[in-house]
């Protein structure tokens, strides 16, 4: 999944973490795991871009790991400036 994102958005700053564990037992798990992930991730890709506008564009270069299983993202898609703003304020980016 980084390896994707990394080729398709060129991000200063990205994060996933797997949260599948706390998602156990709800819908799309699988008890192997890698079926919930957040991703923090800051792109100058991401410029002039509706929030729903970057999730899309995310889920589309991510359409194979959804294909083989992946079943939820929570994402934090910023511009560098959005995250400078962010970080000034004490937020996560």
């Amino acid at each position: 999944m980084e390896r994707v994102l990394r080729a398709a958005f060129a991000p200063s700053l990205l994060a996933v973490e797997d949260q599948s564990a706390r998602h156990a037992g709800h819908a799309g798990a699988r008890p192997e795991g890698e079926t919930h992930f957040q991703v923090v991730m800051v792109s100058a890709a991401f410029e002039g871009r509706s929030r729903v506008d970057r999730q899309r564009a995310v889920n589309a270069a991510l359409g194979a790991e959804f294909a083989s299983g992946l079943h939820a993202l929570s994402l934090v898609l910023r511009t560098p400036a959005e995250a400078a703003v962010s970080q000034a304020a004490g937020a996560r980016t």
